[in-house]
This record gives C-alpha cells, sequence and structure tokens, in this order.
C-alpha cells in the first residue's frame, strides 16, 4: 500500500494545475498560448520521466527511483508554491512531470513484483484506483484552500509536499523487489524478502519464476524486431488506442474544468466546488469499471463508452453555445466523465498489455506508453488555443468526432480479449 501512494501523487499532481489556471493567468499575464504551455509543462516531463524511470529502475533499483520520485514531488511542489516568474514556475513542473512519469512506471511494477501471487491483480489494480483518488484529493485541496489562505493558488500546489513526504518516508519500510535483487546476483536476501512477503508459498517454485522469467527477458522483441509485419500491426493497434484514449479528451476536463465551468458565468467558488464532483464521479466509475471488466468484456465496454463520450461532448457544446444552464453542462460533464472512468480509462490500459505477445510486450508497451503521454502532452497543450480560435462549442465538437472515429476503430480492429490466452490473441492478431 505505501507504493500505491506514488499513484496518488500522480493523480494529485496533474490534477492541481486546474484550479490554479485562473490564478497563473491573472499572476502571470497568460496569453491563451502560454496557459497551454503552462498547464502541459508537466506532462512533458511524465514523457521524459515515463521513457527514462525503467531503465534507471533496473540499475539503482524500483524503491531508489521511487525515493527519487517522492523527493522530486516535494520539491516540484514547494517550488511551484513559490514560483514567481513562467521559467521557474515551468522548470518545477517539469520536475514533478518526471517524477509522475516515474512513478507511473514504477509503482505497478514494483507492486507486481512484490505481491503474492494470489492476490497479484486485485493488488495492482489499486494502483489505478489510488490516481483517481489523487485526482478527487487534488480537487477537494483547491475547493477547500480557496478561501482560507492568501495567495491560495501557491497552496494549492506546496500542499502536495505532505504527501510526497510521507510517501518519501514510508518507501523506508519496504523491501527491494526480489526480482532485481535476483538480477543483481543477490539471491539470499531477495528468499528471505519472500520468506517476508510470501510466507506460505514454496520459496523455490517462486526463485525459479523469477529466474525463468529473467531468461525470457533477454529472449524478448526489441525495436527491430516489432516493426516486422504481424508485430508491426498489433503495435499500430496499440499506439491508436493509446493516442484515441487521451485524444478523446478527457484531460481537457480534469485539467480545464474551472475554465470551462467559467464560462458559464460560475464564479471562482462555485466552479471549484463543481470540479470535486467529477472527482467522486470519477472513483465510483473506476470501481464499476473493475467490476465490468471480466464480466462484459473489454470491446464492448469501450465501445459503448467511446459513444457516450461522443454524446456528451455534443451536450456539453450545445449546452456551452446557448448558455441555458450551468448544472446542465455539470450533469453533461459528469456523465462524459463517468462513461471514460468506467471504459477507455482503466480498459484501454488492460487492452494494450494483452495484444503484445510475451516476446514484445515490454517492447511494445514502452512504445505505446510513450505516445500516449505525448498525445496527452499536445491535447493539454492545444485546448486553449483550439478554444480561443474555433470557441468551446467547435472544440468540444471536435472532441465529439475523434470518439466516433474511435469507437469505429475499436468496432473493426480490435478482438474481445476476455477469456482468452495471450497466446491465442496472438495468433488472431498476426493472422488478420
Amino acid at each position: 500500500m505505501a507504493t500505491a501512494l506514488g499513484g496518488l501523487l500522480f493523480g494529485f499532481d496533474i490534477s492541481v494545475i486546474s484550479g490554479t489556471i485562473p490564478f497563473l493567468q491573472d499572476y502571470f499575464n497568460l496569453t491563451e498560448a502560454a496557459k497551454g504551455w503552462v498547464v502541459s509543462s508537466a506532462l512533458a516531463g511524465c514523457i521524459i520521466g515515463a521513457l527514462t524511470s525503467g531503465r534507471l529502475g533496473d540499475i539503482l533499483g524500483r524503491r531508489l527511483v521511487l525515493k527519487i520520485c517522492a523527493v522530486l514531488f516535494i520539491i516540484s511542489a514547494i517550488g511551484s508554491g513559490l514560483s514567481t516568474s513562467i521559467p521557474s514556475f515551468i522548470i518545477y513542473r517539469l520536475i514533478g512531470g518526471f517524477a509522475v512519469g516515474g512513478a507511473s512506471v514504477l509503482a505497478p511494477v514494483y507492486i507486481a513484483e512484490v505481491s503474492p501471487a494470489p492476490l497479484r491483480g486485485r493488488i495492482v489494480s489499486i494502483n489505478q484506483l489510488t490516481i483517481v483518488i489523487g485526482i478527487s484529493l487534488a480537487y477537494y485541496s483547491n475547493y477547500l484552500l480557496l478561501n482560507i489562505v492568501d495567495n491560495s493558488w501557491r497552496w494549492m500546489f506546496a500542499v502536495e509536499a505532505i504527501p510526497a513526504l510521507v510517501f518519501f518516508i514510508a518507501l523506508f519500510f519496504i523491501p527491494d523487489s526480489p526480482r532485481w535483487l535476483v538480477k543483481n546476483n543477490n539471491e539470499i536476501e531477495a528468499e528471505r524478502i519472500l520468506k517476508r512477503i510470501s510466507p506460505y508459498h514454496p520459496i523455490e517454485s517462486e526463485m525459479k519464476e523469477i529466474k525463468d522469467s529473467l531468461k525470457e527477458e533477454k529472449r524478448r522483441a526489441g525495436f527491430r524486431e516489432i516493426l516486422k509485419p504481424g508485430l508491426r500491426r498489433i503495435l499500430f493497434i496499440g499506439i491508436i488506442l493509446a493516442v484515441f484514449q487521451q485524444w478523446c479528451g478527457i484531460n481537457v476536463i480534469f485539467f480545464y474544468a474551472p475554465d470551462i465551468f467559467a464560462s458559464m458565468d460560475i464564479n471562482m467558488d462555485a466552479a471549484l466546488f463543481q470540479t470535486t464532483l467529477i472527482g467522486i464521479v470519477n472513483i465510483l466509475f473506476t470501481l464499476i469499471a473493475m467490476w465490468l471488466i471480466d464480466r462484459i468484456g473489454r470491446k464492448i465496454l469501450m465501445i459503448t463508452g467511446s459513444f457516450i463520450m461522443s454524446l456528451g461532448y455534443m451536450l456539453i457544446a450545445t449546452t456551452i453555445d446557448s448558455g441555458t444552464s450551468s448544472y446542465l453542462l455539470l450533469a453533461f460533464i459528469l456523465m462524459t466523465a463517468g462513461a471514460f472512468a468506467a471504459t477507455l480509462g482503466p480498459v484501454v490500459w488492460v487492452v494494450m498489455s494483452e495484444i503484445f505477445p510475451n516476446r514484445a510486450r515490454g517492447t511494445g508497451m514502452a512504445i505505446t506508453t510513450f505516445f500516449l503521454w505525448t498525445a496527452c502532452y499536445i491535447l493539454t497543450l492545444t485546448f486553449p488555443m483550439l478554444a480561443e480560435g474555433l470557441g468551446k462549442t467547435g472544440t468540444f465538437i471536435i472532441y465529439s468526432i475523434i470518439c466516433i472515429a474511435g469507437g469505429l476503430f475499436v468496432i473493426f480492429m480490435i478482438p474481445e480479449t476476455k477469456e482468452r490466452t495471450l497466446e491465442e490473441l496472438e495468433k488472431i492478431l498476426i493472422k488478420k
């Protein structure tokens, strides 16, 4: 559970910016283009962190790199809150983004490597839940700090240092990954930790599984092999899914919600309160997704989510255009956020991990995750400029069309992965 705090900080860090946008715009006198860069700067750091942290984790160990991430979270939180210029603010947000990227890769990897086998799936899924809890906590923190302190936007950033410090301290009380220890020729310590975390599981068989997996790792496909026919098609599907999960527009709602509500002449207090409701819906529907994914299947969830989100964006666009009711706007935003949390949010990650054959999974996930973060960065960067050029109405219509296109892609290109072995999926996908 200590490592799952990395997921909470991930969610908190990327979402805390939403409540500070109006204050940052006034304080730094931001243009719409500059606002997009300020909001998306952390995501540029995420890309770098996600690309480099896996290798750093192999060299230094998962626990040590997570400690470094915790320190970076603290530096970013305090530095962002104290910033007096755009360059310094962006530098501190980039530092926080690097920590987010590192935590997003290493926290679930570490959890999977130290969890007892019978509980692994359930425990790893907690990481996704802590991310949405972190998003919700950021919304509530922003709302509560709005009228309690002066220069509230500074405190909205700085308060993240508290859970980051807790995360840093907690990491001293967890063991190193047994898999990493075996890889670095420390089998005695690995066995000691395995006895501690799996006292009722035969240590010999566990050690054999780890050694076999490390041998398999050496035979895995590299970047060249994954671009060959067959695997290239699977990679294309994974990249499109990753980009679609971001370009469906959901992070515009997560990051710019108060800005969107302001278009209906809602005051800042009410806008931040309404944003907290998005956090609640996000948690609730993520729990629903965890319950549905192995019952209904991945494909039907993704298709349903795509078309509900498309409808939601059209209704949001219509409401903003008519200016009729802030409550209707809130209802349609919650509908869209709930549809994402129950479908595309968690399901795309599951499908991306399932479609790649064993020998190509590591490389495939690295490439698709890179494209996912890059797509998230582009989406967040461009929203203010699109909203200024096309209006928020036109921008949400674009996201609606993207959701329809994504839904059609899933219908015609993605097989149902539920209850199919990874070997069956490999034959299906490479044959087509």
